[in-house]
């Protein structure tokens, strides 16, 4: 079992922060009370820091804030996928479909290919199910040649060769199974290389923040009051135009805008379970539970991550959390396919759910479109919510057009329109992750030893190129070399490197959205202490 630095050991890894780190909350803070910004953005989810960073990059002087983490929501609880939408082929929605894989071909193979990867779908076909075989290839097939066959060509095949990929698939009454293929992230760190993104192309941005209430100027919402949820500092921020980009809290802002504001969304909660794999899986299962509806069993980080659920939602956002209900429906659909020495709970590392935000309106959340919402207020602020991961780059541009259209151009006419913005531009640390967990595996410190195969893979395909600056902290400090946990791959540096240089403020920020120690069950009381020593010690 892999050692752990003690308490004792914690101070050699550095009271001070690393060279050409983050400036600090109070500077933060005084640069929003003094500047005067163009764009405000209420929100980090993927959904404002996609806006942000490309207003960044238009040149405009952008401002973002979050009442938790940046992803700290629904951004982080995703199904993890980058996905063209094989269900929208059944509502004949095929321009949508193209749109998906034009999006996420872009994402997984120019803008961030060192945190996305590809992965194999497999759809079992049993006797009795929703759907045959025969349509079932059919719908692969013309999924993949809307995807160009880029990721080859859809097709069936043989349950006993799909058993081999898929140890644990059930195949008493399977028929056949059809094959197609998407792509795999970590929502949480694409979403936080984002933030970077948007940072190094201008943004000023600061976590933890809440809205307190808004500004007006003349009827105009022209900035808004924050609090420091981690100081209880107050401060403000000004600006031309506010953009409320809250997800799930969006009416709750509309509300402080006009408190006769209607509603403009519904929300529906999407659970998942994750669990210890008992076997190597090679690929994922899609199991269509009725005509509309799929449930995963996604091989991720060497686990399985399993959901989800689709029911309307009409609680407290905040207070939204996994159900028992909601894991015997996770448990009994992922049954269908899924062998019952792989559902054991005792397997069960942690559980999560999110929220998605849909239109306003009547019907089934599961058929509802992820459509993206834009209301104006009466005083000027814009809010917008809703659509798909997959989509985040096409959303941000779109709400920038939609910014530069405004009447009146509160904007200005001083900046890049969207239209002249580089179409690909690629996130902070692009590289081939092999090619990156390669060189941290051969250049090995001297005199210290080389860094663990799973180590170097998760730096890798977790932070691209910025892995040799994380390598480089472990090289200096053998402390920082050291695992966090014996059972996961992750390593001090990662934690230091979180504090100085991604926002990170609590343990949950380091420990549920920068490393994968939470989703793994690895979020001990004495991995916390120790996290929180080093957060302090900035």
């Amino acid at each position: 079992m892999t050692s752990q630095p003690t308490p004792q050991t914690l101070p050699a890894l550095g009271t001070h922060p690393a060279s050409g780190s983050l400036p600090s909350r109070a500077e933060t803070r005084e640069q929003l009370a003094k500047a005067s910004y163009d764009l405000l953005v209420i929100g980090g989810g993927i959904l404002g820091i996609s806006t942000a960073w490309h207003a960044a990059q238009s040149g405009l002087r952008v401002a973002l804030v979050d009442a938790g983490d940046f992803a700290g929501a629904t951004s982080s609880a995703s199904s993890k996928l980058l996905h063209g939408g094989l269900r929208y082929l059944q509502t004949g929605a095929v321009k949508l479909v193209a749109e998906n894989h034009f999006e996420r071909r872009a994402v997984s193979r120019q803008v961030a290919p060192h945190l996305a990867n590809p992965l194999t779908f497999y759809l079992p076909v049993y006797k009795g199910g929703p759907h045959g075989a025969a349509k079932l290839g059919a719908g692969v097939f013309a999924y993949s040649a809307l995807s160009a066959f880029g990721d080859g060509v859809g097709h069936l095949l043989s349950p006993a060769r799909a058993a081999q990929d898929v140890p644990e698939l059930r195949t008493d009454n399977l028929k056949a199974v059809a094959v197609y293929g998407d792509d795999q992230m970590n929502d949480a760190r694409m979403a936080l290389m984002t933030v970077r993104a948007a940072v190094e192309a201008g943004a000023v941005v600061l976590n933890h923040a809440e809205v307190t209430g808004l500004r007006f100027t003349r009827g105009r919402v022209t900035g808004a009051d924050l609090r420091d949820r981690l100081t209880g500092e107050e401060f403000g921020a000004n600006a031309r135009l506010v953009l409320n980009a809250t997800g799930p809290w969006v009416d709750h802002l509309r509300r402080m805008e006009d408190p006769g504001a209607a509603p403009s969304i519904r929300l529906s909660k999407g659970a998942h379970l994750v669990l210890k794999r008992t076997f190597p899986w090679k690929a994922a299962l899609a199991t269509p539970i009725d005509k509309y509806r799929i449930t995963f069993a996604l091989p991720w980080e060497d686990m399985l991550l399993l959901g989800t659920t689709d029911e309307a939602y009409e609680g407290d956002p905040g207070d939204v959390a996994v159900t028992e209900s909601d894991i015997a429906q996770i448990l009994d659909e992922a049954a269908f396919s899924v062998r019952d020495r792989q559902l054991r709970r005792d397997l069960m590392t942690y559980a999560f759910a999110g929220l998605r935000v849909l239109p306003g309106g009547p019907g089934d959340t599961a058929k509802a479109k992820r459509e993206t919402v834009v209301t104006e207020g009466r005083g000027g602020m814009l809010s917008v919510a809703g659509g798909k991961w997959t989509t985040f780059r096409h959303i941000g541009r779109t709400v920038l057009k939609k910014l530069e259209e405004l009447p009146g151009h509160p904007l200005g006419d001083d900046f890049e329109p969207v239209s002249s913005l580089p179409r690909k531009l690629p996130l902070p640390g692009i590289a081939n992750p092999r090619a990156v967990a390669h060189r941290l595996l051969v250049d090995r410190p001297a005199p210290g030893p080389r860094m663990a195969a799973d180590t170097a893979r998760h730096l890798a395909t977790h932070y691209g190129s910025l892995a040799f600056d994380i390598a480089r902290l472990a090289n200096e400090n053998p402390a920082l070399a050291e695992r966090v946990h014996p059972e996961a791959p992750e390593i001090w540096a990662q934690v230091v490197w979180a504090r100085d240089h991604e926002w990170a403020q609590t343990p949950d920020d380091v420990l549920r959205r920068r490393t994968t120690l939470t989703v793994r069950g690895l979020a001990t009381d004495e991995v916390r202490a120790r996290v929180q020593d080093l957060l302090d010690r900035k």
